[in-house]
């Protein structure tokens, strides 16, 4: 299922780079990481990974979107032995942090995919082949300008679905609450998918209160966690 990407919903910045960061990078991409597939590759069952071969054994498998500096990321591994996840994340300071902290833990139920996300689903993960996809806080795009950049919208809604088991879930958390209004609207429509409630969702014991989460709920802002499930 190709759709149409004229923008991304991000822009590679030109963030410093710490040396531990580029040192993991260099060091563990190779170990932890999974190459991207180049699209130039003619038969689609090539660009798709082996993940049983991969994590050495037959799980769950999540996929996380937008994985930051990686200690949410981190926490929901460690703390999900038995559950298969993979990450996915743009930047390179984001990357080496959460190689180092996968090899610092001796984490083996995390790899790290460093690419677009869309071209991630579109090339390299299997039609129901997912157990959960995880999107937390991505880009909010407030202006109304930049809100076409936004990640949760129609095309990629339906993409996403279609590589989830039945009973798969994907699960959005935002602080910003036009866009959570618009995250509930866009899954609401899409007919593959069901709310698990009326509504926003509690958020999950999975899911950890990062630092600046509860900084922003004590002066008052709101977090809102969407939460569907796969007919």
């Amino acid at each position: 299922m190709n759709i149409a990407r004229p923008i991304r919903s991000y822009v590679l910045r030109q963030g410093r780079v710490s040396n531990a960061q580029r040192r993991a990078h260099d060091n563990l991409m190779p170990k932890y990481g999974l190459p991207y597939v180049d699209s130039a590759v003619e038969t689609a069952a090539e660009t798709v990974p082996d993940l049983d071969a991969l994590f050495g054994r037959r799980a769950p498998r999540v996929l996380e979107i937008g994985c930051g500096m990686g200690e949410t990321t981190v926490a929901i591994a460690t703390a999900h032995p038995h559950i298969d996840y993979i990450g996915i994340e743009v930047h390179t300071p984001g990357v080496g942090s959460l190689l180092k902290q996968i090899d610092a833990a001796g984490i083996t139920n995390l790899r790290v995919i460093q690419h677009d996300a869309v071209e991630v689903l579109e090339r390299m993960i299997a039609p129901e082949s997912l157990d959960g996809l995880h999107i937390f806080f991505p880009d909010p795009w407030p202006k109304k300008r930049q809100q076409k950049r936004r990640l949760i919208q129609r095309p990629f809604v339906a993409l996403a679905a279609s590589r989830l088991k039945s009973g798969g879930y994907i699960h959005c958390a935002t602080d910003w609450q036009e866009y959570a209004e618009q995250m509930l609207a866009v899954l609401g429509a899409e007919p593959a998918l069901a709310n698990t409630t009326a509504g926003f969702a509690a958020r999950p014991d999975y899911r950890p209160q990062t630092k600046f989460e509860a900084r922003g709920l004590r002066l008052g802002h709101g977090v809102w966690d969407v939460l569907f499930r796969k007919r």
